[in-house]
């Protein structure tokens, strides 16, 4: 028995991440853990992140001049790509399409805080995860 490749377990010929970079699942795990405490934890909690005066994520779509089907739509696809980015931990071919889907919607939350003329302190969150998936994306 031995390592063989990047492998961060090994057995006899059974590999847990296979070549998966360790830095890759760190991103991976960190950004799918961090969209599901902002959408299914903190979504009614007052953050200093808030678009505008908005206290919960509704309101905050409310701001940004956006429908309530849209406020469903974006956590249905942040919530289904966040899952999707910590399977992707033993499922990698969902690893890549999370990422650039979640891109895009970091994108889109840039944005609006850019829309509503927040102060960077407000946006940067959106912006380093948007970052941090094209980063795993292209791992």
């Amino acid at each position: 028995m031995g390592f063989t490749g990047n492998s961060l377990f090994f057995s006899a010929g059974m590999e847990l991440f296979g070549s998966m970079d360790f830095l890759q699942i760190i991103l991976q795990v960190f950004v799918g853990l961090g969209i599901l405490n902002v959408w299914l934890i903190r979504a009614n909690w007052s953050t200093g992140y808030r678009g505008g005066d908005a206290k919960n994520l509704k309101e905050e779509f409310a701001t940004y001049g956006l429908p309530v089907w849209f406020f469903y739509l974006v956590g249905t696809l942040k919530i289904t790509f966040a899952l999707a980015l910590i399977a992707g931990v033993w499922v990698p071919i969902l690893t890549k399409p999370a990422a650039l889907g979640m891109a895009v919607l970091m994108a889109g939350a840039f944005v609006m805080h850019l829309k509503v003329r927040d102060p960077f302190q407000k946006g940067w969150p959106s912006l380093a995860m948007l970052l941090l998936c094209l980063a795993i994306a292209g791992l």
